[in-house]
């Protein structure tokens, strides 16, 4: 399963123009998705993914 970062609590936008993608999680800023830049250095998935609460709100009430 692939990890998309912008349904997890981590994952925020920079200012950074060069890095605009950060998580927060592994303390990071890529240019990339930083689940893919995890993925390439460590080979494994990330291990930090946590959905949003407001996802889990969504999921679970609608």
């Amino acid at each position: 399963m692939r990890v998309n970062c912008k349904s997890c609590c981590h994952y925020y936008i920079t200012w950074d123009p060069r890095h605009p993608y950060g998580c927060r999680g592994f303390k990071i800023k890529s240019k990339e998705n930083p689940a893919q830049l995890v993925l390439r250095n460590s080979g494994k998935q990330c291990q930090l993914f946590e959905v949003k609460n407001r996802l889990k709100k969504e999921h679970y009430e609608g």
